[in-house]
């Protein structure tokens, strides 16, 4: 490995506590946090058990600063970020904000995360159909994308990454297919933001959603909701609150005036020391280059595959260079994922078990000593 990628991975190493005692492979479901957002998140803890609320004109400005930073993230517009819970709450925004018509269908993939297909599966009862694409492992061609389209078809959904299997799609191209068909496209980005780079003033998606705490190294319970500017109308508000209008702080004045950004989508009160916790994830990445931090990951799994092919390992996520991400999905003849899994924990190595294989999804900050502990733990269970 290189001399950069050396010094980017001891550099993020150092702020990941958990690298202190666990071989961590599991940040494809949850992951931990580093230093800078569990002392951000400690700090705003201390100061509501001390203080109350006497700090909240500070806090106020710190989610506008991480408002910031997400709109850096994306490459887009301060506007254009709303704050979320979930991943699951962003896709709802739009599902249920969107002015459907009895007749409209949505297309998606068969096998995507299951808060991208509920949501939008609830549209029945109005009439939608949502439409889902077959795969085998993640893999599908364009043309089964374009063949499920339709006059009626309004948004199509889709993730970036596979959460099962890695697949990483072509947004560019996804983008130019529903486009030209006059269709709007919603992007579950939870598995790619943070280790992959994106530029929304370039990859034209209209919707996009992410939860933090996957690749973005947040907490739970704080996310990102991107709406692109021109279709802040389209959607019709759901939970509108104090917090979405213009004159949010004149409690008394009422006045249904939203405000011109996608902040109108938040309501009431957010949930601010992880939101504040999230910026500070989101700063350290930014600060250690996004692309290079996917190199990094993109290359550390290769050799995760590697090695795991060693030792007798059948590798089932697609490496090639487009469709390459950081999950990695394998199994190995005749072993109990579930058993294999908790042994793992017992070595202190942490991955997971995705549809009856063994998944992997290494951060920059993993380095050799953990790749061999990996090995080790699965070539003895």
């Amino acid at each position: 490995m290189g001399s950069t990628a050396a010094t980017l991975e001891d550099r993020f190493r150092a702020q990941m506590p958990v690298a202190e005692r666990w071989a961590y492979f599991d940040h494809a479901a949850v992951a931990p946090l580093p230093r800078a957002a569990r002392d951000i998140f400690a700090a705003w803890i201390d100061e509501v058990a001390q203080h109350g609320d006497a700090h909240w004109p500070q806090w106020a400005a710190g989610l506008e600063r991480v408002r910031s930073s997400a709109a850096r993230l994306l490459t887009a517009d301060t506007a254009e970020i709303a704050f979320v819970r979930s991943t699951t709450e962003g896709i709802t925004l739009v599902a249920e904000g969107f002015p459907w018509t009895p007749g409209d269908n949505v297309v998606t993939l068969a096998d995507e995360f299951p808060s991208n297909l509920y949501p939008w599966m609830n549209l029945a009862s109005r009439g939608v159909e949502t439409r889902r694409v077959a795969t085998k492992l993640g893999r599908y061609e364009l043309a089964d994308l374009a063949a499920a389209c339709d006059a009626q078809t309004r948004i199509l959904s889709i993730s970036w990454v596979n959460y099962a299997t890695g697949w990483r799609n072509d947004l560019d191209a996804i983008v130019d297919l529903a486009h030209r068909r006059g269709v709007l496209v919603f992007v579950d980005a939870i598995q790619g933001l943070g280790v992959l780079p994106i530029d929304l003033s370039r990859t034209n998606v209209d919707f996009l959603a992410a939860d933090g705490h996957k690749w973005l190294i947040g907490p739970e319970g704080a996310g990102l909701l991107f709406v692109r500017r021109k279709h802040l109308d389209l959607l019709r508000p759901i939970g509108v609150g104090w917090n979405s209008v213009v004159h949010a702080h004149d409690f008394s004045r009422i006045e249904l005036q939203l405000k011109a950004s996608a902040s109108r989508y938040e309501g009431g009160t957010q949930n601010i020391g992880s939101i504040l916790a999230l910026g500070a994830s989101i700063d350290l990445l930014l600060s250690l280059n996004i692309a290079r931090v996917g190199s990094r990951v993109l290359e550390y799994s290769a050799r995760c595959c590697d090695r795991l092919a060693t030792i007798g390992a059948r590798i089932v996520s697609v490496r090639s260079p487009e469709q390459a991400s950081g999950i990695v999905t394998f199994g190995r003849q005749g072993r109990d994922p579930a058993e294999v899994r908790r042994r793992c924990l017992d070595a202190r190595v942490v991955l997971s078990c995705r549809g009856g294989r063994l998944r992997i999804s290494p951060h920059a900050y993993n380095n050799e000593d953990d790749l061999d502990r990996l090995v080790d733990v699965i070539n003895t269970s």
